[in-house]
């Protein structure tokens, strides 16, 4: 576990006005919700500490557009307009006070991320926040104003680079569409595939566009994938994210509604992964962020048994506390009667769910789960660098590895000439620095852990470093794949670049490599300067020159990899024999 401050109080966001976005009794999404979900908070020790107020329009225009909030607007003064902008359906019907009540939720969100801009909290969480469907001119799947993407461009406004993880079982398509062309954010969704699901989105091939091409993530999960695929997913994607990324602070909306007894949707996840969950999450803002964290809640249709015990782990891991061995008696006893007349009871006894929610494992779930890892899987080498994905896999890196890294001694000039070394013997990796961005990773400790592994690696390709004094400004690293080599990165440091250098080093590499072997790259859309990318078409006219000037073939990758990422390449360059 990191370094982190001591018995931390996360902000609890939560006022009078939580309980006005009311939709109707008949809806879903009931602010019954809070009172069984804020009492158990209080029972677990939270107090609330901020209470939303109505974000002003200046600030709501960060994401909607103003014709959009002026209909809000005359929506909550007369609800019974004609249905327009997804208002006044089914999902979202109209009702008196909704630009208020929504534009709260907006002013939670904001006010929390305002609180973690001025440091008066590293943590905070927003239960009746996470309205992550809502786009710039419409309502959408229960949502007017979209108070995550808010936060975000918020943050953003300051400077910051957010990380955004979303839990929820739905796409978490409103914060991906209002940032898609903003590669300072990162967004990651994990959900029952839209091909089921509302709001029929988040495929793998949604990857962002331009400059910002693969800062979108999507893991879309077949019904009925329980708790082991989903955590596995989450596990083996967003702490790898993080370690290329490295983001200023970490937003994160954690519905319940991929819960296996949610009424809404098809996933079996556990309140035991939805807590985990949130304790990598806030390891991750420890690790990256210094701490910084805003969490928001979102769907959840089981009021009673599942909200309830989610809001609690999630306000738990932000507190750095251990999950209490049993729920309250007296919580118990005062909730029992009213979740036995919604038909969501007897109300569970612990915070942990036994096993895929006590439901027996089945053929269905088995093949459910099946498909779901090989989507996780592919999704990670869509959108993962090589390196980082191989370098956690070969365990030169641990993405949650609290390690720090020195900082650079002396920034070399750009016009010093850089000396190739290949192979790089691993005693000189040990001490030489690294210049920033010299590998996809933005994270400088997670890039000299990468460094140091592979120069350790032992028997298969060599490590080939370009070097001004101390100083590695360039690098080609390949791995032995078993049946064939792969090169794994070509990178050159930000002042090095377009002089050639990457050819020069990855030909280094191929020249001191033995010959007899194949060596294989493959280019998707994952490999790119987290900080700084290049247009994703540019990104690849570049790696194939680099490519075919070391003497590689190159054409267009095939497969799942190809149909989700059409710019991605193969390469290969045969061996001697």
């Amino acid at each position: 576990m990191p370094d982190v401050p001591d018995d931390p109080e996360p902000l609890l966001v939560f006022g009078p006005r939580s309980p006005t976005y009311d939709f109707g009794p008949a809806h879903p999404l009931t602010p019954r919700r809070f009172g069984p979900g804020i009492d158990l908070l209080r029972a677990v020790g939270a107090r609330p500490g901020l209470a939303p107020e109505p974000a002003p329009d200046a600030e709501l225009e960060r994401c909607h557009r103003g014709d959009y909030i002026r209909l809000v607007r005359a929506f909550s003064a007369d609800p019974f307009l004609p249905p327009a902008a997804g208002i006044g359906t089914g999902d979202d019907p109209a009702f008196a006070g909704m630009h208020e009540a929504s534009a709260a939720v907006a002013g939670g969100s904001l006010e929390a991320a305002e609180a973690i801009l001025r440091g008066d909290v590293v943590h905070a969480f927003h239960p009746g926040g996470g309205l992550h469907h809502a786009l710039a001119d419409r309502a959408s799947g229960f949502c007017v104003y979209n108070d995550p993407a808010l936060a975000i461009a918020r943050l953003r406004a300051a400077g910051l680079r957010v990380l955004y993880l979303d839990f929820d079982t739905h796409h978490g398509d409103g914060v991906q569409a209002l940032h898609l062309d903003d590669a300072g954010v990162v967004t990651f969704s994990i959900h029952e595939s839209g091909r089921y699901l509302f709001p029929g989105t988040g495929f793998a091939d949604e990857v962002g566009r331009g400059a910002a091409a693969g800062t979108a993530v999507n893991v879309p999960l077949e019904p009925f994938t329980g708790e082991t695929a989903w955590l596995e997913a989450v596990r083996s994607i967003v702490p790898a994210l993080a370690a290329s990324f490295g983001p200023d602070v970490v937003v994160s909306q954690h519905g319940a509604d991929s819960h296996a007894w949610d009424p809404l949707a098809h996933l079996r996840v556990t309140t035991t992964a939805m807590g985990e969950a949130a304790q990598l999450t806030d390891r991750l803002a420890h690790r990256y962020a210094e701490g910084r964290w805003l969490a928001t809640g979102g769907g959840g249709y089981d009021a009673y048994r599942v909200v309830p015990r989610t809001w609690s782990l999630v306000w738990l891991a932000g507190a750095h506390r251990d999950t209490p061995d049993a729920i309250p008696s007296a919580w118990r006893e005062r909730w029992a009667i009213e979740a036995e007349a919604y038909g969501q009871a007897p109300l569970p006894r612990r915070f942990d769910d036994d096993p895929n929610a006590g439901l027996p494992l089945d053929a269905r779930q088995a093949r459910a789960e099946e498909a779901s890892m090989e989507t996780a899987g592919h999704v990670r080498r869509l959108v993962l660098p090589a390196i980082v994905r191989e370098g956690i896999d070969r365990g030169w890196l641990d993405p949650l590895e609290a390690a720090a890294a020195p900082p650079l001694r002396v920034a070399p000039s750009p016009d010093r000439r850089a000396e190739i070394v290949a192979p790089l013997p691993p005693e000189v990796a040990a001490r030489v620095d690294l210049a920033a961005r010299t590998l996809p990773v933005a994270d400088p400790a997670a890039a000299r852990a990468i460094l140091r592994g592979a120069s350790l690696a032992g028997a298969g390709p060599p490590v080939a470093a370009a070097m001004v004094d101390d100083v590695v400004v360039g690098l080609a690293i390949a791995v032995d794949a078993g049946s064939h080599d792969e090169l794994l990165t070509v990178g050159v440091a930000p002042g090095f670049r377009r002089a050639g250098l990457g050819t020069s080093v990855l030909r280094a590499l191929v020249e001191a490599r033995p010959g007899d072997r194949e060596l294989r790259a493959t280019v998707a859309v994952g490999e790119r300067d987290p900080v700084e990318p290049l247009d994703r078409t540019l990104r690849g006219q570049i790696a194939r020159r680099m490519l075919e000037g070391a003497g590689f073939r190159v054409r267009a990758a095939g497969g799942r990899l190809g149909r989700d990422d059409p710019d991605s390449l193969a390469a290969v360059l045969a061996g001697s024999t």
